[in-house]
C-alpha cells in the first residue's frame, strides 16, 4: 500500500521544523522525515548556496536551484519511501516554490508549478499543513537568519498571501493551523488532521 505525503508550509519561523520533527517522533519508525532544499548530497549543497546572504540570485535561478534539489529528494528519497508504504514527513515541499518563487517573486506561480511538475514527475502531497501565524509574530521568535528572513517582513507577507491563495484553491489537500500557541497544543492540531488523513486513506 502506497504511504502518505504530509508537507509543511509557512512563512518563515511559522515552526515548520519544529512540528514535522513533532510529527516523526509521534509516529516512530513508519514515518520518514525530510526537509528542503536538502535531504540528498546535491540537496543539501544546493541548501548552502540558497541559504547564503552573501550571493546574489536572481529569482529563476533560485526557483530552478528549488526544483533541482527538488528532483534528486522525490526520485531518491520521496518515492523510494511511499512505496514501502511509510509516511513521508517534508520540511517544505513544491508550494514553498509556488509561494515564494512564483507569487512573492513574480515569476507567476502557473510557470513555476511547470517547473516542479517536470521536476518531481507530478508528486502532489496528499496532505498540506499551512502553519497560519502572523509575520510580526514570527519575526520575533528565535533562529537562524537566511536571505530570505533579511528580506524582511513585505516578503513574508507577500509569501503568506500567496499560501493563504493556494490553500482556498486546493481545499481537499490544504488543512490551516493556528501556529500562535505553544508547540505541543500546534502538534496536537497536526496529529489530528494526519490521523483523519491516514483513516481516510484506509477506508
Amino acid at each position: 500500500m502506497r504511504g502518505l505525503f504530509v508537507t509543511f508550509e509557512g512563512i518563515d519561523r511559522s515552526g515548520k521544523t519544529t512540528q514535522a520533527r513533532l510529527l516523526c517522533e509521534a509516529l516512530g519508525g513508519e514515518a520518514l522525515g525530510v526537509r528542503e532544499p536538502g535531504g540528498t548530497e546535491v540537496g543539501e549543497q544546493v541548501r548552502e548556496l540558497l541559504k547564503d546572504p552573501g550571493i546574489e540570485l536572481g529569482p529563476e535561478a533560485e526557483a530552478l536551484l528549488f526544483a533541482a534539489a527538488r528532483a534528486e529528494l522525490v526520485a531518491r528519497v520521496i518515492r523510494p519511501a511511499l512505496e514501502e508504504g511509510r509516511v513521508v514527513v517534508s520540511d517544505r515541499f513544491l508550494d514553498s516554490s509556488l509561494a515564494y518563487q512564483g507569487a512573492a517573486r513574480g515569476l507567476g506561480v502557473e510557470e513555476v508549478e511547470a517547473i516542479n511538475r517536470f521536476a518531481t514527475g507530478g508528486l502532489v502531497p496528499d496532505l498540506t499543513l499551512l502553519l497560519s501565524i502572523d509575520p510580526a509574530v514570527a519575526a520575533g521568535r528565535a533562529g537562524e537568519q537566511d536571505r530570505f528572513e533579511g528580506e524582511g517582513a513585505e516578503l513574508q507577507q507577500r509569501v503568506l498571501a500567496a499560501y493563504e491563495e493556494l490553500a482556498a484553491a486546493d481545499p481537499g489537500r490544504w488543512r490551516r493551523i493556528d501556529a500562535t500557541g505553544a508547540p505541543e497544543l500546534v502538534h496536537a492540531q497536526v496529529l489530528a488532521q494526519v490521523e483523519a488523513a491516514r483513516s481516510g486513506a484506509r477506508a
